[in-house]
Order: structure tokens, then sequence, then C-alpha cells
């Protein structure tokens, strides 16, 4: 009885955790391709919802986003812009300063040597995207095109999504870098930090780079990625809120003094016990694993477990 019990629950389990709607969306998109064919074809052999943004000047540039969008993949045109700090720079990178008719050149330019692509994020520019002149310029001439905006954050200031605004253009956000150093040990807690936050969220974009050490961790990790965590391509998100923590609206605590009003008359609430730690996160998981394990520890259960053995024992004296 007991075993059946405990396939019955397994099952309604399993269920549960199959269902999409409790996933959580991760986007994984892998920037600077066009330049390191060899690695860039490591990343081609991951899941295809991984996406791709392709350098347009990059001499493989063209190759790589047709040989991405043949896969299935999401191909992203990865626009060069100023940064704030002085390097060089790619060719065509827009800046602040620059005319609607030449940033309108340079799109038209990097849509016709990155084909198939759906979307745009920046490669660097940090001082582009904090300019709301130069940003509304961009968002203005990306309307010929039918592709989304995916703000690479590079700057807490940005203005990309003020900018789209009235345009159409619509606007995604990175939430996680995988890769600022190429420490192993660094790059797999940013991957974990970001399935933390699609968990949490609901949703997260993390942007990574076709470094070596950055391709191994992903080869690593990507297999052993949690079962309520659902890997997803940038345009699947543009429907979601921007941000939507899975939470509750708290019940209002009242003290042992508080009258809650009920017509004309007044009466004591119940009093509640709060607690001052905040509790631990739970998965779904093991939130799912521990709900189990009560109800078979529950009355009901132990009831019925009681009765099977006295019909069993009934069944086998008559026999």
């Amino acid at each position: 009885m007991r075993s059946l019990i405990l396939r019955v629950i397994s099952l309604f389990v399993s269920c549960v955790l199959a269902l999409p709607v409790w996933a959580g969306k991760l986007s994984l998109v892998i920037d600077d391709f066009g330049y390191r064919p060899h690695n860039e074809n490591q990343v081609l052999a991951m899941p295809v919802a991984i996406s791709v943004a392709v350098l347009p000047n990059a001499p493989y540039a063209r190759d790589m986003a047709t040989k991405a969008h043949a896969q299935g993949r999401e191909v992203l045109i990865h626009l060069p812009m100023a940064p704030m700090s002085k390097q060089p720079l790619e060719r065509d990178t827009l800046r602040p300063d620059m005319s609607s008719e030449e940033i309108a050149r340079i799109l038209r330019d990097a849509v016709g040597k990155v084909p198939y692509a759906v979307g745009l994020n920046n490669h660097m520019g940090s001082a582009m995207t904090a300019s709301l002149p130069g940003m509304q310029k961009v968002m203005q001439a990306m309307t010929t095109y039918r592709l989304y905006f995916l703000d690479s954050m590079t700057i807490g200031s940005s203005q990309a999504s003020r900018a789209a605004a009235g345009t159409g253009i619509r606007v995604l956000k990175r939430k996680v870098f995988l890769d600022d150093t190429q420490n192993t040990a660094d790059i797999r807690r940013q991957f974990n930090r970001a399935v933390e936050l699609a968990r949490r969220d609901g949703v997260a974009i993390a942007i990574g780079h076709p470094h070596p050490t950055t391709i191994q961790v992903l080869q690593q990790m990507l297999p052993t990625l949690p079962p309520d965590i659902e890997l997803v391509r940038p345009s699947q998100l543009l429907n979601e809120p921007e941000s939507a923590p899975r939470h509750y609206e708290p019940v209002p605590v009242y003290t042992a003094s508080a009258r809650i009003p009920v017509g004309k008359h007044t009466i004591r609430p119940i009093r509640q016990c709060v607690s001052k730690v905040p509790l631990p996160p739970i998965t779904q998981q093991d939130m799912l694993q521990r709900l189990a394990a009560d109800v078979m520890q529950s009355a009901a259960i132990v009831y019925l477990e009681q009765r099977w053995k006295t019909w069993r024992g009934e069944w086998v004296f008559r026999q």
C-alpha cells in the first residue's frame, strides 16, 4: 500500500515539474561572433536555444550568421558603440555626435553583413547608450527593420528604454555577464547567479563570449541545468514583464491591540507568530519533495495504511 501511494505521489510531482508554466526562463547570448571560427563552432555545438551576436565587420560574420541560422538559432547584430574609456574602436562604431543619416547608413550596412538577424545588441557602448539623443537616433533608424534591441547594460544609466518609447522597438536587458574574468570558478558562479535570477524573477538574460574558459564552463553546466529552468531565445522574452518576481503580496500583520473594522463593530484579529529571521529560499523540486514527505506522514495516509493492513489481514484469514 505504501509503495503504491509513493508511486502516485512521485507521478504527481513529476507531472508538476514538467509543466512549463513553473519554469524560469533563461536566455544565453554569446557575443563577439565572427572572429574565431574554431571557438564559435564549439558554441554552435551547444543547444540551439543559445543565441549568437555577430560583429558586422568581422571577417567571418556572414559565414557564422548563416551557419547559426541554419541550425535554427537566433542571430543578433553586435553593433559597436562608443565606450566611455579611450580604446581602439571597431570600424563604424556609433557615437552620440553622429548624424541620423550616418547612423542609418551604418545600421543598413550591418544588416547587410549579418543576414537573418532578428535583434541587435551593443558592443561596448557605455558612452553611446548613456546618451538619450544618440540612442533616439539609433531607435529611429531601427524602425526600418524588424529588430528588437538587447541592451547589454554596459552602464547603469543606459537610455535605451527611454529612447525606444513611441518607436515600436522592443527592448530587453541583460542581467548577468558570464565572463568579466577568465577564471572558471568566477564564470561558474555567474552562471549559477543567472539561474537563480531566472528562478526568482521568472526571466533572466546572460551574455558571454566565445572564450575557451566560457565554453568549457558551459559545456560542463548546461547538461546539468535544473529541471525548473527553461533555456529560451531572447525573442521569447519580448512579451514577458521586464521584472516579474515570483512572490505573494504580504499578509497584513496586526498588533495585539489592533482592531479590525467590520461594519459598525470592530474585532480583535487572530495573533500571528511572525518570524524574525527570513526563511531561506527553497527550489520548486525541494518544495514538492517535502510536500510528498508531509503527505506520507499525514493522518489520512496513516489511517489508510492501517485500514489496508486490517482489510488485507481479514482477506487472508478468510482464504
